[in-house]
């Protein structure tokens, strides 16, 4: 293993979340007033913390969302996650494998604490999560694809980011790994390789990427 430290995305890498939480997303910004599609939500947000919902919105149109949308929105989505969320295909081959080649990892998302757990809880990768490996952008402030979140997530784990390689879906989180100077890999099952522009390599299946760790 040529890395010292692998950090994962949470959301379309660990667990299979976001066909659910754009369909919801979009269905509740045009339910606003703010007519989103799912295939809009997916290109203007994937990879953000919410807080990209609201500047986005504000710099388009001007208005301000309502004060509870993240509280309904989470609401939402929570609910659909303990309904029909899955893990992501193979992942948990990979973290056994990871284990059992003494390998650290992590994952560093843009949701928040409540998100992760939320969806850790529901497809069990709670057991393979110890809380101390897990970071949100709730954490630094800001979220992708600015790159404190990664710089956050290796320094707290004690590895230099030159060490470091992420595993992501999305174009805002392939910018903030590449900004914060590590490796990353782009996941291509949902996010095709154009929109990942910049990463070390690609798969599109997990069982594709212990080959690309080394």
């Amino acid at each position: 293993m040529r890395y010292d430290l692998i950090i994962f995305d949470n959301d379309g890498v660990l667990v299979d979340s976001e066909p659910i939480s754009n369909t919801i997303l979009s269905g509740y910004l045009t339910e606003l007033g703010h007519p989103t599609s799912y295939e809009e939500s997916r290109r203007d947000y994937m990879g953000a913390a919410v807080h990209r919902v609201h500047d986005v919105i504000q710099e388009r149109t001007g208005q301000a969302l309502p004060v509870d949308f993240d509280e309904t929105l989470h609401a939402r989505i929570f609910a659909a996650f303990e309904r029909e969320l899955q893990p992501v295909a193979g992942v948990t081959d990979v973290l056994g494998k990871l284990v059992a080649d003494g390998v650290p990892y992590c994952v560093a998302s843009s949701g928040t604490h409540e998100r992760i757990r939320v969806g850790h809880r529901r497809t069990g990768l709670d057991e393979w999560f110890e809380e101390e490996w897990v970071f949100s952008s709730e954490d630094v402030g800001r979220g992708k694809p600015a790159p404190d979140l990664f710089l956050h997530a290796a320094e707290r784990m004690g590895v230099a980011p030159e060490r470091c390689v992420v595993i992501e879906d999305s174009r805002l989180g392939v910018q903030a790994a590449r900004a914060a100077g590590m490796d990353v890999y782009g996941f291509t099952a949902m996010t095709p390789a154009e929109r990942l522009d910049g990463a070390n390599g690609y798969f599109d299946n997990m069982g594709q990427l212990l080959g690309l760790l080394g």
